[in-house]
């Protein structure tokens, strides 16, 4: 059986649906599995053995060339050439569901009433019904199994093995992680400013652990902001560029990852390494609360289905509450 899965962004979202990969395959050894996504988040699902081809799409580029639809059309018809069974769209989304028309006539996704855009489950021959305000990772494992006729409990997601690979990561990293004091990455940056837990709260809680704290950024602001930081503390240092190759690799060496909601925090969980997860705008059931991979959230109520990009409730969290659950996770 050949199936291709759609879920084209964004890191946390593609995080939160590999999961399922390891046991669809344990229940389903032979079965091929293909991934489109986004090209720019291809890296994440490199080397991982339960795919066994990613094919890309431009879509984010049609922004700025509209014309460019038309080579992503053909594009994505040449992957149906392969002859899938099943394509199952992840993403919920009109584009999404429109790669997912393009590669197969059996497609199935989330019902009209599992998803934002409810157009997108006209193109679903077969159609799973799920909460919209349902745990994220609870969702993207039901959309995933459930048209294959696989059920994955919570216990075995609580159990799961590490899933994200990395091959030939950037040397670079080792020069910045130390043996005699725990290796902590910071995640400073989100697509939202509402998102980000306050620069200045992050540096007390860097003075307060005393541990080794490095900074991973993603574009300009966020390095003008990680190299400020540097300069408050000596216990905070700031990464090279990575690419998610070398990323997957450093969160993979730490011993504890602090973060707002976003993707690279989310990995850490995905590698099953100890995590504080900050959360002021976005729900908490976005993610898995373990023994290792804790939660903090401001006391704003958050409405799942129509986020307030203006809350920025994330400020008030106490930096004490942070220090306490480091070093208790660092024991």
């Amino acid at each position: 059986m050949k199936i291709a899965i759609v879920k084209l962004s964004a890191l946390g979202d593609i995080v939160h649906a590999l999961v399922a990969l390891q046991f669809i395959k344990s229940c389903l050894p032979d079965i091929q599995i293909d991934w489109i996504v986004e090209e720019r988040f291809a890296g994440v699902l490199k080397n991982n053995p339960d795919i066994d081809h990613i094919y890309t799409v431009s879509l984010k580029s049609l922004k700025t060339n509209k014309a460019g639809i038309f080579q992503e059309i053909k594009t994505v018809r040449g992957y149906a050439l392969n002859n899938y069974d099943l394509v199952i769209d992840a993403q919920g989304l009109i584009k999404s569901a429109v790669i997912a028309k393009l590669l197969g006539k059996r497609i199935a996704g989330f019902d009209a009433g599992s998803i934002r855009e409810k157009a997108a489950s006209w193109f679903y021959n077969v159609k799973i019904a799920c909460a919209f305000d349902a745990n994220t990772i609870d969702r993207n494992a039901l959309v995933l199994s459930s048209p294959l006729g696989i059920n994955i409990t919570t216990e075995q997601i609580l159990n799961k093995k590490p899933f994200l690979f990395f091959n030939n990561e950037s040397q670079q990293i080792y020069d910045f992680l130390q043996k005699d004091r725990k290796n902590i990455v910071l995640v400073i940056g989100s697509t939202w400013e509402s998102r980000n837990y306050p620069a200045e709260k992050f540096i007390k809680v860097a003075r307060a652990l005393q541990q080794n704290c490095l900074i991973v950024w993603g574009n300009e602001q966020e390095r003008k902001k990680a190299e400020w930081m540097s300069l408050q503390s000596d216990a905070v240092k700031v990464m090279p560029k990575l690419d998610l190759n070398s990323l997957k690799a450093l969160i993979a060496r730490a011993d504890l990852l602090i973060g707002n909601d976003t993707g690279p925090t989310h990995m850490a969980w995905a590698l099953n390494k100890p995590s504080i997860t900050i959360f002021g705008p976005t729900p908490v059931s976005r993610v898995y609360q373990t023994g290792i991979n804790k939660v903090l959230k401001s006391a704003s109520i958050v409405n799942p289905y129509k986020l307030n990009k203006q809350d920025y409730s994330i400020k008030e969290i106490d930096e004490n509450e942070i220090i306490e659950l480091a070093r208790a996770l660092l024991r």
